[in-house]
């Protein structure tokens, strides 16, 4: 068996690899995660850890596999070799990635297992059900010493069928009882390591199974899963150099990442930003090692994985795809996972769609955690909402970044309505404000990027804000007349906070028909400052005449003008 030999070669990428001895046997790079297992070890216990597919999970559950057996040598060079007094525990391997559930069902499946592990051990696995033949299985294996329990994705008979809820209920039930042997066997496991992708709450799968620790969350565990930006650094810092060697003389200051510098924050923007505590930060380990293997940007991770059911949730749970910018919740959110009434954004966060930017006290702001996320589920979003790919939106309006950087609105709007016009009728929600407004932010936000939905202030929210070199759009959406949209962005001052800025404020209007399903109209007012700011402290101003002349002033339509009167004279 090859040893461990970080740096006397250059290692190769653990594609499709969640073996250890597999990495070590293939010369393959690990990411060295050992001083975070170390204290699990050596205190024993029963813990939990909730991460997104495609994080390492199997991987770290294969280290402790390999640790609790006593192979010592496969560590050799690692953290952990010299700084755990070495055993050789029997360890009972669950790994619901590789138990054929949906051929076999449930039972028969996890029975099938127990079977297999029993005969490896050269013993009988007795019992009328799977709950007695895995207690009969653990008495068995712990006679002369107390035993490790690994079970890798625990929840996965019940995630995989969360479009079929009575299999998903059913599955959850049997489950249920087969691991509450572990809390009656408490005494017989000197070891339980349990992963999965939601987190266990005692009210389903774990009601009996209170002395688990979940670590999801513990700041001690925060980077025991995914790569940090120095890891990648100390591990890949060959394919780093490749990488260079590959873009040498494309020139630095573009954004090409030719330098190291530049590579690493593009491979930040992409990759990196998962978090648990809003403090520390972790790449996706699949996108990287799939990004240094084909050495170009692609949406990796993404993928690998199928959004056809969360989609299709999101479409009928009306949810409010742009408050995932910025959505604040409560420590309770993290804690329940009702398979009948699925929380959307619980969701989203459990699978790795969403994660913590930010922690306050009890308050967690989550967020998207990077470009590969964001811009692919809006991209499938997009597609389910409009029936158009993103290449297909970027042909229907293709000049539309260009129309608002240099102000061209009706361009703009043009381009819009042609644009919705292009979505088949199945599919509009016939008068529904939200409905375009959604449409809008998705297609901005992919061929733009600085949108910002939602904008709260003083007074009120505005419905989208956009950001190009020279201009602030504001844009408010009203199922009826443009003008009403932008009465209420002139009543409300929407444009207050933004007039220290050095860039020009374009307050937009748009109007939708019912009857058209599609933009009325638009008006439009460029804003640069209050009315009446050349004004010296102290002048006299008749108030009332000056708004008045300031409403007379203003480039919109008549109609426009007399509902900023008609505001004015209630407010008199």
């Amino acid at each position: 068996m090859k040893k461990h030999s970080p740096k006397r070669e250059k290692q190769y990428l653990p594609l499709s690899k969640s073996t250890f001895s597999k990495y070590v046997e293939d010369n393959c790079i690990y990411v060295d995660k050992t001083r975070y297992i170390h204290p699990l070890v050596q205190a024993g216990g029963a813990y939990f850890l909730s991460r997104p597919r495609r994080f390492g999970k199997s991987l770290t559950v294969s280290v402790l596999k390999e640790i609790f057996q006593g192979n010592r040598e496969l560590f050799k060079g690692y953290w952990i070799y010299n700084r755990i007094n070495w055993g050789k525990y029997p360890v009972i391997h669950l790994d619901f990635l590789k138990i054929d559930f949906r051929a076999l069902g449930i039972e028969k499946a996890i029975d099938n297992e127990l079977q297999r592990i029993a005969q490896d051990y050269g013993i009988p696995c007795r019992g009328d059900s799977i709950s007695e033949k895995f207690s009969f299985l653990i008495d068995q294996l712990s006679q002369d010493r107390r035993i490790a329990v690994l079970i890798d994705e625990y929840d996965k008979p019940v995630t995989d069928y969360l479009e079929d809820i009575n299999t998903a209920v059913y599955n959850r039930d049997i489950l249920r009882n087969f691991y509450s042997v572990l809390k009656s066997r408490e005494g017989n496991i000197k070891f339980l390591f349990m992963t999965g992708i939601s987190r266990f709450t005692r009210l389903s799968i774990f009601s009996d199974l209170n002395h688990l620790i979940d670590i999801s969350f513990h700041k001690d565990y925060t980077k025991l899963l995914g790569y940090t930006g120095e890891e990648i650094e100390m591990y890949f810092d060959a394919y780093i150099n490749d990488w260079l060697q590959l873009h040498k003389g494309s020139g630095s200051g573009n954004g090409s990442g030719s330098t190291k510098a530049e590579l690493m924050e593009k491979l930040k923007n992409y990759y990196n930003g998962y978090s648990w505590n809003g403090k520390d930060f972790v790449y996706n380990p699949y996108s990287i090692n799939n990004f240094f293997y084909s050495m170009e940007f692609k949406n990796y991770w993404f993928a690998s994985g199928t959004t056809t059911s969360l989609v299709k949730l999101v479409k009928e749970k009306n949810i409010a795809v742009e408050n995932w910018e910025y959505l604040e919740v409560r420590e309770q959110f993290f804690d329940k996972f009702d398979i009948t009434d699925i929380n959307i954004n619980l969701m989203l966060f459990q699978t790795g769609y969403l994660t913590v930017k930010k922690r306050l006290e009890d308050t967690y702001v989550l967020s998207y955690p990077n470009r590969e996320v964001e811009s692919a589920l809006l991209n499938n979003l997009m597609e389910a909402y409009s029936g158009h790919s993103l290449e297909d939106t970027e042909k229907l309006i293709k000049d539309i970044k260009e129309a608002l950087e240099k102000k061209q609105l009706d361009s703009f709007i043009n381009q819009m309505k042609a644009f919705i016009a292009s979505i088949p009728y199945n599919l509009v929600e016939a008068g529904a404000e939200r409905f375009y407004h959604l449409v809008f932010y998705m297609a901005l936000k992919l061929l733009i990027g600085k949108v910002y939905p939602e904008k709260y202030t003083n007074l009120g929210r505005i419905d989208t804000v956009v950001e190009t070199g020279g201009f602030i759009y504001l844009i408010e959406f009203k199922m009826g007349s443009a003008a009403e949209a932008l009465t209420q962005i002139l009543e409300k001052k929407y444009y207050e906070q933004y007039l220290a800025q050095p860039k020009k404020i374009i307050l937009l209007g748009i109007g939708f028909s019912v009857k058209d399903r599609n933009i009325s109209g638009y008006e439009a007012i460029e804003k640069t400052g209050y009315p009446g700011a050349e004004e010296k402290p102290g002048k006299t101003v008749d108030l009332l005449e000056k708004a008045v002349a300031a409403i007379e002033a203003l480039e919109c339509s008549a109609e426009v003008k007399e509902r900023l009167k008609a505001v004015l004279e209630e407010k008199k």
